[in-house]
């Protein structure tokens, strides 16, 4: 689709590979504090760039909550090589957040994506085929998206480490990593996660799809891997802490499947602590050609 307002005349759309510690700041979203890493980010685009800049996110996190990578677009008349966006803003960003790529894309109408995304949720659900769809109104970092993978990392130790405050979660108890592992599997496919789903959640549908979770151990640290196509509010979270309820023992792999099934949110463990949570990927169709990063992590 070719935008003929005359208003966009001259804009491009730029996207951003970001990464931060969430330790520190009050999640994702802006915030009158402006203690938040969008607050923080756009504040280093407007010093950068001497224009204010608006940008939208593929998918706020939470306070406390990290990301390896988390995609942003925004909309400038400002022409610039790509990787001076990645200097020049990291020049003015603090030391817990940095932008570690950038691409430039075709300007596009965010409301028309907005609009074209809610057409094909109803055509296609909330799927790849219906992502795929929107390919032919130009990129959105929440719209196009396919799938985002979450990791939880988890210290399960007698003790608590001072080291890893704020990196990862922890318990004292021991925990079973394949039992954890087989009772996740309960969860793959397109189910009603409202049992793993905050009160407060907004999402008009509660219904998801899990592609894949994985539970492994790496000496005293646990790794969850979580990729579903979308995530509810809190439901890695639910799910870390309803999986540790199976690897001490108080509950059998099959519970996770009976919680499910039960769509009552009062059914499943509290929400477990934001610490260990990191936003590591987040998919798009192959046409876009973003210059992702394929890493190797510490325990990832």
């Amino acid at each position: 689709m070719t935008d003929t307002n005359p208003q966009a005349e001259g804009l491009r759309r730029v996207v951003l590979g970001v990464q931060y510690d969430g330790a520190c700041w009050q999640g994702w979203q802006t915030q009158p504090h402006r203690q938040t890493v969008q607050d923080q980010l756009e504040a280093a685009l407007r010093r950068f760039s001497t224009q204010a800049i608006a940008t939208t996110c593929a998918g706020r996190t939470d306070a406390g909550v990290h990301a390896l990578e988390q995609l942003v677009h925004f909309d400038t008349p400002i022409a610039r090589d790509t990787f001076s966006w990645v200097r020049g803003t990291n020049a003015f960003l603090p030391p817990t957040i940095a932008v570690r790529w950038a691409c430039e894309l075709p300007y596009v109408d965010d409301a028309a994506v907005a609009n074209a995304a809610s057409q094909a949720v109803e055509l296609h659900g909330s799927d790849r085929a219906g992502a795929d769809n929107l390919a032919r109104f130009g990129f959105h970092a929440r719209f196009s998206a396919i799938a985002r993978t979450y990791h939880y990392v988890l210290y399960n130790h007698a003790v608590r480490s001072p080291l890893l405050a704020g990196k990862a979660g922890w318990t004292f108890r021991p925990l079973d990593a394949d039992r954890m592992h087989r009772a996740a599997q309960h969860l793959i496919g397109e189910h009603d996660f409202t049992s793993f789903r905050a009160v407060e959640c907004q999402a008009k549908s509660p219904v998801r799809k899990m592609e894949s979770i994985s539970v492994r151990r790496h000496g005293d640290m646990i790794v969850f891997t979580l990729k579903a196509n979308a995530f509810l509010h809190h439901m890695v979270r639910n799910i870390v802490g309803s999986l540790i309820v199976v690897g001490n023992g108080k509950q059998g792999p099959e519970w996770i499947a009976e919680v499910l099934a039960q769509r009552d949110r009062s059914r499943a463990a509290p929400t477990f602590m934001p610490d260990g949570l990191y936003l590591a990927r987040v998919d798009y169709p192959d046409a876009w050609a973003l210059p992702q990063e394929n890493r190797s992590w510490p325990w990832l």
